[in-house]
């Protein structure tokens, strides 16, 4: 990775142009529309820049991201491309999808169970009651005679020859001991026939399914797989990510100097990650050195390999390199997408791929939703986030080959277009619930445009990120 001041391989044109256009205060009110190609700041040839060529070889953004879904079903064998069920206990399985139908391993409930504190009776009323009452979690008690009543509590088993259940709010007992219906919407001394009763199976008989294959465990589905019987779930795994910090230049801790800048990525990344449903098995750091990178790629059993700069084509960058020397097939090198483009999608093993980021940070963004998150969805059998649209409160500049990710402020029905949305940049992406899909030519104040979710700004920190 080379210096940012040097940086001129990696989103070359961005540093010039976007991060400009997203300091200024205010965007020209002007309607930008679809432009005609011409002379553009990346066609340019001297090495470690991007080259026209370069541009009309990479992949267009909406064909690299199915690229990125395609690519399990490829590696793993399979038709589904998700990874081997394994059998986990309720207590591990939150957050992962069924690889199996939930059916119920028995009645629901599993007997008559009283729905309410109160009396079990007999025939009509009013009704001696006896001395001890039924509790939950207790062995079936005698059955009751016609006029008589037990005192019973909420899940507790119906005594055989109950009639219903009369609540404790209405009834009382006098003082001979007989329990009285006192409830103004029924006749005296009567109830309904299974009033307040849940018959055995009302909820579902033993061998119906609950649930298909497919459903994301969340807390409500524990409960129901708990409540079927059931000490463990056949689930898709968390595919395993290890992340690769790539460059001399980033500092852990402390403020940057001489040169040094903080890694932002190292503390991005993997939450993020995680949010995308992965399992994050490593996070390290690599300097600028090829042999250092072989090493990390080829020693890594992780699903999914994740670096982070040298994608391009500057003195310092050795991703490309690496997985020719690996022999990696190259799945996506480039794709149109500003910021971002250099990214790169690789299959390095049968059943492994490496997504190669920008160093940038927003680029970094830019790259895990076009190419990360489909190849994790797939792999973990996560359900596709349902598209949809909102008009911008603003203009946005476009790009005139490439599609730009921007990041937008989600207010009522509107996306507010944010500044500091320059590829280095994450004071935009950090303010931000979404990115807007802007085609190129940009679009104009109201126009619809596609959002891509943030995954805190749905689900919150703690469930997303867990």
């Amino acid at each position: 990775m080379t210096a940012h001041g040097t940086r001129a391989d990696e989103d070359a044109d961005d540093l010039d142009v976007e991060e400009a256009l997203a300091l200024v205060k205010e965007l020209p009110d002007r309607t930008p529309g679809p432009r005609t190609p011409g002379p553009s700041p990346h066609d340019r040839s001297p090495a470690g820049e991007r080259s026209d060529a370069h541009r009309h070889h990479a992949t267009a953004w909406t064909e690299a991201r199915a690229i990125a879904e395609r690519a399990p079903r490829h590696g793993t064998g399979s038709r589904t491309g998700y990874l081997t069920p394994v059998a986990l206990p309720l207590t591990s399985a939150l957050g992962l999808t069924l690889a199996a139908p939930l059916t119920a391993l028995t009645d629901l409930p599993s007997f008559d169970t009283s729905a309410m504190d109160g009396w079990a009776v007999s025939g009509p009323g009013p009704w001696d009651v006896r001395d001890k009452g039924v509790l939950a979690g207790h062995a079936e008690h005698a059955p009751l005679t016609d006029g008589e009543a037990v005192r019973i509590a909420t899940g507790a088993r119906i005594p055989p020859d109950t009639t219903a259940v009369l609540r404790s709010e209405h009834g009382r007992v006098d003082d001979k001991g007989r329990l009285h219906a006192t409830a103004a919407t029924r006749p005296p001394h009567t109830v309904t026939h299974g009033q307040d009763i849940r018959p055995r199976g009302q909820e579902c008989r033993s061998g119906d399914q609950l649930l298909p294959v497919g459903t994301m465990v969340s807390p409500p589905v524990l409960g129901m797989a708990a409540a079927a019987g059931y000490d463990t779930l056949s689930v898709v795994p968390r595919p395993r990510a290890d992340v690769f910090v790539l460059g001399d230049e980033l500092l852990g801790e402390g403020l940057p100097h001489d040169g040094l800048i903080r890694d932002a990525l190292g503390p991005l990344l993997p939450p993020w990650l995680r949010a995308l449903g992965a399992e994050v098995t490593a996070v390290r750091q690599v300097g600028d050195d090829e042999q250092a990178l072989y090493e990390a790629i080829t020693t890594s059993d992780a699903d999914v390999v994740v670096t982070t700069g040298g994608t391009a084509a500057g003195p310092v960058d050795h991703v490309h390199p690496t997985l020719r020397r690996i022999g990696a097939e190259l799945l996506v090198d480039g794709v149109q997408v500003r910021p971002g483009h250099p990214m790169l999608l690789a299959r390095t093993k049968e059943n492994q791929h490496l997504v190669g980021l920008p160093g940038n940070p927003l680029a970094a963004v830019s790259g895990l939703l076009t190419l990360a998150e489909p190849l994790l969805r797939i792999l973990a059998a996560r359900p596709a986030p349902e598209p949809y649209t909102l008009p911008l409160r603003g203009a946005v500049q476009g790009h005139p080959y490439d599609t730009r990710l921007i990041p937008v402020a989600v207010r009522g029905e509107r996306a507010l277009p944010l500044l500091y949305n320059g590829p280095a940049m994450l004071r935009g992406i950090a303010a931000a619930d979404a990115l807007a899909v802007v085609p190129p030519g940009g679009a104009r104040p109201g126009e619809e445009a596609e959002l891509l979710d943030l995954p805190w700004a749905s689900g919150g920190i703690g469930v997303c990120f867990t």
